[in-house]
């Protein structure tokens, strides 16, 4: 009986220890991403988008009423605004780069894994009513899209427009800027 219940103790813990590990190819993945050390989303999306919005990435959305346009429809250089949850406590913002079909865009966004700029990461529409209120995003440590749902409040629009090409080639100046580098 003591052997059964140690072999249990010792299953438990193994389950235990998978259901914390990473998915393969993470570490590969962390090892070759570029470092930014202090990077977080707002700064730089603030830096990268010019749409001077400051506090939590999720009162982002409150804050543009009646200083910038809003929409629930996604243009490149406007940036998504994600709302808090448990696992986003501070909501998340991430400037959208390319509009690649009416529920897929890419953006470019800082801090999505903890200190990294992910540039043309892909984000999909799932919202029942396809108004960008539900969104799912790339995960590049396993190189799909992710399993998790994440409630949006939409786009803030800037006051110019932007292309693909001007975001990514300010999208690390702007990680430096942010960062105070």
């Amino acid at each position: 009986m003591r052997r059964i219940s140690g072999l249990i103790a010792l299953l438990l813990v193994g389950a235990l220890s998978a259901c914390a590990s990473h998915p393969p190819g993470y570490s590969a993945w962390m090892a070759n991403a570029p470092r930014y050390p202090g990077l977080s989303c707002a700064p730089f999306a603030r830096s990268l988008s010019g749409i001077a919005l400051t506090g939590d990435a999720a009162d982002w959305w409150g804050e543009a009423a009646g200083r910038y346009a809003r929409d629930h429809r996604p243009m490149v250089g406007s940036v998504l605004v994600f709302r808090r949850s448990s696992r986003l406590p501070s909501g998340h913002v991430s400037v959208v780069s390319r509009v690649l079909a009416p529920r897929q865009i890419q953006v470019i966004q800082a801090n999505w894994e903890p200190e990294v700029l992910d540039v043309d990461q892909l984000i999909v529409d799932v919202s029942p009513t396809n108004d960008w209120s539900e969104v799912r995003v790339w995960y590049p440590p396993i190189n799909q899209i992710g399993s998790s749902v994440y409630a949006t409040y939409g786009f803030v629009l800037p006051d110019r427009p932007a292309s693909h090409e001007m975001l990514a080639g300010a999208s690390r100046r702007a990680a430096l800027y942010a960062t105070g580098g």
